[in-house]
């Protein structure tokens, strides 16, 4: 199929908005013919024009002192008024031998007509380095010229729709975040009585359970949902064999994926979400999601789109294609806009970032990330390095390290006094001073769940060790005599 086809068909799978913005690859193929006409009424075909190109010196002189050819061109591109004009310039020796030559037909394209213009005398410094050529000819190139506006104007209008695309997404992000933040409050919400960041020495269990229990909250709900986005690995992998980002086709088999899972624990409907702020959020937060997945499609297309379009036309035209030569990257390669430049009349008026640049894709995933993610606190940042599980009643070492209550009494009493960590000496003088109650609040806030069972846990795991310690064994059933 016709990367023409192809690309139409991309198209109609995205938003309108990115489609009615996409590059007019169609159109500009029909203007890379009318290139090849132009040319070919100036005599010009592609095999003529490529040794004239081919016989052009370097533009830093470097080989000025060869002896001069019949004729040398350079494709250059002239800027006035922000206008992008290309053009060739051709510099003709003018002896009777190299007129006889150029009045004979090539493979019978016509000859190399009048100089449009003689610029022999042009206050050009280049002009003096073909002093043994005795006539300059510059040719416009007009329909090249509505080639290269009509791709530049397109990137230029497409980069100032993505810029937009960013703006209302950081917005509604920042709008998300509030919602999901209010509908899945942790205690303290429900109660004026509780300090999540009290520094006081409350014993754990002395905090009620009670108001969190009966009020309306989808704290649990946001954290099993945000915890399957993050095993998804939507758009970034984080495994040490496919680290990055991922292709737009596994994001998009990634993120249907995660939206059927949800489905099958009923996070999409109102059996786990109690609250309809949540149901109304959960279906933005999906919408954000398709948003970046449909931006990730559009720049892969358009940035194929150019590359093969510039190809086409360096093929097509025997014109070359001015630097930088863009990469042939497309899964990392991101397309950017720039004014064209005076200074550098050979450079293109738009170019693209090299592979592993920050694209528009990746920008709106690490501003999910850090803006979204983090509302609702993860229970693996809170865990005993020991034991693994919630490092519940926290008990931070003189060296910083942290662990839970019951993982430092059983290294005390085994007299294991280096911290696991760092082997600092720590754990043998370590009592209840050592108490993270500010820790303990937060915890106790936010993961109270949790929290109520692990202190069943260590109560039950403390008593075994107090039986055990009278000479009972615990897993012994009692019989009576």
């Amino acid at each position: 199929m016709h990367f023409s086809k192809t690309y139409s068909q991309i198209l109609l799978t995205l938003p309108p908005e990115l489609r009615d913005n996409a590059i007019q690859y169609r159109q500009l193929k029909k203007l890379i013919n009318q290139v090849v006409v132009e040319l070919s009424a100036h005599g010009l075909s592609p095999a003529i024009l490529q040794d004239l190109l081919d016989a052009s010196p370097s533009l830093d002189g470097s080989d000025l002192g060869a002896t001069p050819t019949q004729a040398k061109a350079i494709y250059e591109f002239h800027v006035e008024d922000e206008r992008i004009e290309p053009r060739l310039r051709l510099w003709v020796n003018n002896t009777p031998q190299s007129h006889d030559h150029l009045d004979e037909p090539s493979n019978g394209e016509p000859s190399i007509p009048e100089p449009v213009e003689n610029s022999q005398e042009s206050s050009n410094p280049q002009s003096t380095a073909h002093e043994p050529y005795t006539h300059e000819v510059v040719i416009p190139l007009v329909s090249d010229t509505a080639f290269f506006e009509l791709l530049t104007s397109a990137l230029q209008a497409l980069a100032t729709h993505l810029l937009a695309v960013q703006n209302d997404f950081m917005a509604t992000l920042k709008s998300l975040a509030v919602t999901i933040a209010s509908t899945s409050h942790p205690m303290s919400a429900t109660s004026s009585s509780f300090r999540p960041h009290s520094s006081l020495s409350n014993p754990a269990a002395s905090l009620s359970q009670s108001i969190f229990a009966h009020s309306k909250n989808d704290l649990y709900a946001w954290r099993e949902i945000f915890q399957l986005y993050m095993d998804a690995e939507v758009f970034e992998s984080a495994r040490e064999a496919s680290r990055g980002e991922v292709s737009a086709e596994d994001s998009e088999t990634r993120l249907r994926l995660f939206i059927d899972q949800m489905k099958e624990r009923g996070l999409s409907d109102g059996r786990k979400l109690k609250m309809q702020e949540s149901r109304v959020a959960l279906k933005t937060f999906v919408e954000l999601n398709l948003l970046i997945l449909s931006v990730k499609k559009f720049q892969v297309a358009t940035t194929e789109a150019t590359r093969k379009i510039l190809k086409k036309h360096t093929k097509r035209t025997a014109l070359p294609l001015p630097s930088p030569t863009p990469s042939t990257s497309t899964s990392s390669t991101a397309l950017t806009t720039a004014p064209p430049s005076v200074s550098q009349p050979q450079g293109l008026p738009f170019s693209f970032a090299p592979p592993g640049a920050i694209t528009l894709p990746r920008v709106l995933v690490q501003a999910l990330g850090e803006t979204l993610l983090p509302v609702i606190p993860h229970i693996d940042d809170y865990s005993c390095l020991i034991c693994t599980s919630i490092a519940f009643k926290p008990i931070r070492l003189t060296c910083g390290h942290l662990f839970c209550v019951r993982c430092l009494v059983k290294m005390q009493k085994r007299g294991n006094g280096d911290c696991p960590m760092c082997r600092a000496p720590s754990v043998l003088v370590a009592n209840r001073s050592n108490v993270d109650w500010a820790l303990l609040n937060f915890m106790q806030d936010w993961f109270p769940q949790e929290t109520k069972a692990k202190l069943k846990h260590n109560e039950r795991e403390a008593a075994q060790e107090e039986l055990i310690e009278m000479g009972v064994d615990p897993n012994q059933s009692c019989l009576v005599m």
